[in-house]
């Protein structure tokens, strides 16, 4: 599972990085959802996307308009951060909720 998860940030971070520029600085973040999914997603500090790691795949979401919190979409998945919780709907289910691992 170590390995898995090393090969998955090395993955981010590599396609983050593969832009114009790499970023300066970055914040990964492993989530556990109520349906028995999970996702790493990577933010970094000139980039307003979102790189997530999700179903084997790395995923770029970008930064989308929303009323209250954070909503990013892109490739059939969405992940929406707010005050009250974070949600994610991926491979045409339902929205569900998701804690920090």
């Amino acid at each position: 599972m170590n390995q898995r998860r090393t090969a998955i940030f090395g993955a981010i971070l590599f396609l983050a990085t593969a832009g114009p520029s790499a970023a300066s600085a970055q914040t990964f973040q492993t989530y556990r959802c109520s349906d028995g999914s999970q996702f790493i997603v990577g933010f970094f500090e000139y980039d307003p996307r979102a790189h997530l790691q999700i179903d084997g795949r790395a995923v770029t979401l970008g930064k989308r308009l929303a009323l209250s919190g954070s909503r990013y979409s892109g490739g059939g998945v969405t992940l929406k951060i707010s005050k009250t919780g974070t949600t994610i709907k991926h491979a045409k289910r339902p929205a569900t909720a998701c804690e920090l691992t």
